[in-house]
């Protein structure tokens, strides 16, 4: 779908077309050519938005002659039902800045472009193309503080459950929240590069306005604070998920220790009971009246006895 966009009276309205927007809004479902359209109307190679909806797209940015390209790298939440996927993936969003118009293109409904639509960010101007431009990134950056805050409360109270149990939909949790900080590594990591890039370069050509080069600084800043914390918490959560691996073993470890104990003890006295119940004529006391007595508390003293000799040799390694 292609909306359009124009800011009137401090309110955002939808308007018919390119020749009164300031701001186009490009975001699946699309109609039959609908992209080669829009391509031919506005002087922008099909490249830039084809490339943006592409999910596995790398943060870059890319300079044409009449248009400038900027991709970022943005957390959505999985809307997938299967419970080995992780509970946050990312999208870029594709920025396209022409002489008038600021285009936007999405994989999906984003929520961070849905805040920008609803007027929810402080100080949007479509028509101030590297503000625009800014904001997105502010707002990229404080969706990931967001998403890896929740993420980190998630995870201390699956490790409250653990305590208790060790049960398998907690660990496929657990899981989930370590596929999703790999991927804000992965993608605060490019969004880290691409924005050190465009500062060095001067991209978006904002080195001598003071209030611009202080954002970036921030958003820099903000963005290098979630790849730190993202890190952080990705170690913490594989080093927990090690630690409780080794509770696990140890536990059947200590479990299958005490249950070859139990063998072996129930074992002799069914080796004994095994001998008289051979159809042979010399095995002794088979003619007394006392022999099944005999034979259970025969078998409960090798019981005992090999109770007290486990429990001595667990004494002596402690």
């Amino acid at each position: 779908m292609i909306h359009y966009y124009a800011l009137k009276d401090n309110m955002l309205v939808q308007v018919d077309g390119l020749s009164t927007a300031q701001w186009v809004n490009v975001f699946p479902p699309f109609e039959h050519d609908e992209l080669d359209i829009l391509s031919k109307l506005s002087n922008i190679p099909l490249d830039f938005f084809t490339d943006s909806l592409d999910i596995d797209e790398n943060s870059r940015y890319e300079r044409e002659e009449a248009s400038n390209l900027i991709l970022v790298n943005t957390p959505v939440l999985n809307n997938a039902l299967r419970d080995n996927e992780a509970i946050y993936v990312t999208v870029p969003i594709g920025i396209i800045t022409t002489s008038d118009i600021i285009y936007t293109v999405s994989q999906a409904d984003n929520p961070i472009i849905e805040k920008f639509v609803q007027l929810k960010v402080r100080g949007f101007d479509p028509i101030d193309h590297n503000k625009f431009t800014l904001k997105i990134f502010e707002q990229s950056v404080i969706s990931f503080l967001q998403c890896l805050k929740k993420l980190n409360l998630k995870r201390n109270l699956i490790e409250q459950e653990l305590y208790n149990s060790s049960r398998n939909s907690e660990l496929r949790q657990l899981l989930r929240i370590e596929k999703s900080l790999v991927y804000f590594v992965n993608s605060l990591r490019a969004n880290d590069l691409l924005m050190m890039k465009m500062k060095r370069t001067d991209f978006l050509q904002i080195r001598d306005s003071e209030y611009f080069t202080d954002l970036f600084e921030d958003i820099i800043i903000d963005n290098s604070q979630a790849l730190d914390m993202s890190n952080v918490y990705a170690n913490i959560l594989s080093s927990t998920m090690e630690a409780y691996a080794s509770i696990i073993s140890n536990n059947m470890n200590v479990f299958i220790h005490r249950l070859t104990i139990i063998t072996i003890i129930l074992m002799v006295p069914t080796l004994v009971a095994s001998f008289y119940g051979m159809n042979l004529e010399h095995i002794p006391f088979s003619k007394s009246p006392y022999t099944f007595y005999f034979l259970i508390f025969f078998s409960l003293m090798l019981g005992m006895l090999l109770i007290w000799f486990f429990r001595r040799n667990q004494n002596s390694r402690r």
